[in-house]
């Protein structure tokens, strides 16, 4: 489920503003965000997998929609991100970053903005990127319009993680199978429903079924950096079946009291998640077309 075709813009940034804000103490857990070893190692098989290899090392670096710092924390730990500044129109998911950030002894910049109007310079970055996000922006014309100008000629864009609209379909399936069994999987565990789920209940979760506004084709994808005046276009697939699996976990692990899910639980959703994850990687990516995968990668340049 998505934003209501006719939902203005403003109210796409509202709910995606009060949702965010919400659900920021939370979204670590809910999506196995880790910073360490393990997320260091994910995200730089994504930024590879964007680049077609892994590049030399950006200095002054953008994430746009940064949301708790799965990206920028993990990849300045790598040595990719000299300097790096997190964006997002969530004061609540800033928060949680710059909590981590602090833990880990990363130092990075923080800005609450829209991706349409970014309060930054011209040519300011060496890399403007971004994790799961332009499926959040109303008018992604205007955001990578302003992606071009505050990128330094020879700059490069990349954004991992925008659903296909092919996968978009597919998701819809384990999802709806989430919910179904989600009351008999939470008597398994021992979790109680999570509070979204009672009636009534309006702390900013209800919003999350209209946060997302697009999915792509890899054409359409493409098309947006290409109307923007970027160059070196890559646009690659990845994760169907790991993708078809996760959305099941998710889904069931939503429906829950997050404290409430057992360790042992996320152990075995992680690892058995991860394992499908290299099937897909080793098997399917290199061997079918982006358009059938859940989730789009796209790199380009802007030109010198």
């Amino acid at each position: 489920m998505a934003a209501a075709p006719t939902a203005s813009p403003e109210r796409i940034k509202d709910v995606n503003t009060r949702y965010h804000d919400a659900a920021a103490h939370e979204y670590d857990a809910k999506w196995g965000i880790d910073l360490g070893e393990v997320g260091q190692k994910q995200v730089r098989a994504k930024f590879e997998k964007a680049l077609g290899r892994w590049p030399e090392p950006f200095g002054d670096a953008l994430e746009i929609g940064a949301g708790t710092g799965y990206f920028t924390l993990n990849l300045t730990q790598l040595g990719l991100i000299e300097r790096p500044t997190a964006t997002d129109i969530s004061a609540g998911m800033l928060a949680m970053l710059e909590g981590s950030a602090s833990t880990l002894g990363v130092e990075v910049e923080t800005v609450e903005t829209e991706a349409e109007r970014l309060p930054f310079a011209d040519r300011s970055f060496d890399l403007v990127f971004g994790h799961a996000v332009l499926h959040h922006i109303p008018d992604l014309d205007r955001a990578f319009s302003e992606f071009h100008r505050v990128l330094r000629p020879g700059g490069t864009l990349a954004f991992c993680g925008e659903p296909s609209r092919y996968g978009d379909r597919i998701a819809a399936v384990p999802k709806r199978i989430g919910l179904a069994t989600a009351p008999a999987w939470r008597r398994l565990v021992g979790a109680s429903p999570a509070r979204w789920l009672s009636e009534g209940a309006c702390d900013g979760h209800e919003f999350e079924p209209e946060v997302d506004v697009h999915s792509f084709t890899p054409g359409e994808l493409g098309d947006f950096a290409r109307r923007a005046r970027l160059g070196e276009i890559r646009v690659r697939g990845e994760e169907l079946v790991a993708n078809a699996y996760g959305w099941l976990l998710r889904t069931l692990e939503a429906t829950a009291e997050p404290n409430e899910v057992p360790v042992a639980w996320r152990n075995f959703a992680f690892r058995s998640y991860m394992a499908l994850q290299r099937v897909d990687t080793v098997v399917l990516e290199p061997r079918l077309p982006p358009q059938l995968f859940y989730n789009l990668v796209l790199s380009a340049r802007r030109p010198v």
